[in-house]
């Protein structure tokens, strides 16, 4: 949908393979075997991304921290777990050996620089774990000899608006029966692309798509939102109400929106946790009762709608939704995305239910 702004790269990258629990660091662009069923299957390829913030604490020290972090280490396990056979279950490393791993990297000596630059800058940090298969062989088999890799970046900014979308409503992206839509896992993203594609050739301008359930032989209206193509949907009423899509096995349970749900309830905002359909969509759009929809997500954090084109199922426009932007609510949830990054600086307050966990790099 958008992209970062100012990215640069740190000089490492981890990787620790599950079979043996040897770690090792390779060079940024440490490439896998081009003959490996990671590449030519999606098989073992699930990945998590996770936002943090770099600077001296009070003491003086290098220190790195996270919000409500667990709930992201324990989304990659399941993935991890996911992508894994039966008797390979015993691989799956726990949320505290992934939180050990991971932070002994951060403290990798030859890190310090990139952690100093960071520190300097007060930029945004975003840390990309993954896995792969590292055995050269394509047999549509589970990998026999997986990995966790990670990399990290840092970025001074991720540009999300203005963007407009589409509703998508013949394509799914994801089918619940497999339990794949709560996990993030590389072969969700092909269709998600695909739908992007598909929603430019219906409104030439659009960055985005919005998807329904997976249910396309059920009546148009009666269908479920789901997701946007790479992030989590938020839909604010113009009676002040936000409604939040509840978490299933087609939505990703994001660590973003709970972040942003509990900053709007500290704004005295009521939060309806609820089913959303389309037909409602429909009708709220019409009726002008919508304030915005937006897209929250780890990299964006929370971004503004500017125009959703409403289609049926030939793909025909139907209704056309744009924000009513003179509204309080759509001001208070653009403020959000600054009051969500001020949690990890500590400028914020903390709302209830959050947590940040802090780490000392010296």
């Amino acid at each position: 949908m958008a992209q970062f702004e100012g990215i640069k790269w740190a000089s490492l990258q981890m990787r620790y393979l599950l079979p043996t629990k040897n770690t090792d660091l390779l060079a940024p662009d440490a490439t896998v075997f081009a003959v490996s069923r990671s590449l030519h299957y999606g098989l073992f390829l699930a990945f998590e991304g996770i936002r943090f913030f770099c600077h001296r604490n009070e003491q003086g020290k290098l220190e790195v921290v996270f919000l409500n972090w667990g709930q992201n280490l324990e989304r990659f396990r399941r993935g991890i777990s996911f992508n894994l056979g039966r008797e390979q279950q015993h691989l799956v490393p726990t949320s505290s050996e992934l939180e050990n791993l991971f932070i002994t990297f951060f403290r990798e000596p030859a890190l310090r620089e990139f952690f100093l630059e960071m520190a300097e800058l007060k930029a945004q940090g975003y840390l990309r774990p993954f896995t792969v298969d590292e055995e050269q062989s394509i047999g549509v088999t589970f990998p026999s000899q997986p990995s966790v890799r990670a990399v990290m970046c840092r970025y001074d900014q991720y540009l999300g608006e203005p963007f407009e979308g589409v509703v998508i409503p013949t394509m799914v992206r994801a089918i619940g029966a497999n339990k794949t839509g709560c996990l993030k896992l590389g072969t969700n993203y092909l269709i998600s692309v695909k739908a992007i594609d598909l929603a430019r050739s219906i409104h030439p301008k659009a960055a985005s798509a919005l998807f329904l359930d997976d249910d396309p032989a059920a009546n148009l209206f009666d269908r479920l939102i789901t997701e946007w193509d790479s992030s989590c949907c938020l839909i604010a009423l113009t009676n002040g109400t936000v409604i939040k899509i509840p978490e299933s096995d087609l939505i990703l349970p994001s660590v973003t929106i709970k972040g942003i749900v509990a900053l709007l309830k500290q704004s005295g905002i009521r939060v309806e946790e609820r089913n959303f359909s389309y037909g409602e969509l429909h009708d709220r759009v019409n009726a002008l009762e919508i304030t915005a929809i937006c897209s929250v997500g780890t990299a964006g954090i929370l971004n503004r709608c500017s125009r959703l084109v409403l289609v049926d199922n030939t793909l025909r426009p139907i209704a056309e939704h744009v924000p009513a932007r003179d509204h309080e609510l759509y001001g208070l949830l653009g403020s959000l995305k600054k009051r969500y990054w001020e949690l990890f600086q500590g400028i914020s307050t903390l709302p209830e239910g959050l947590v940040l966990n802090r780490y000392e790099l010296d």
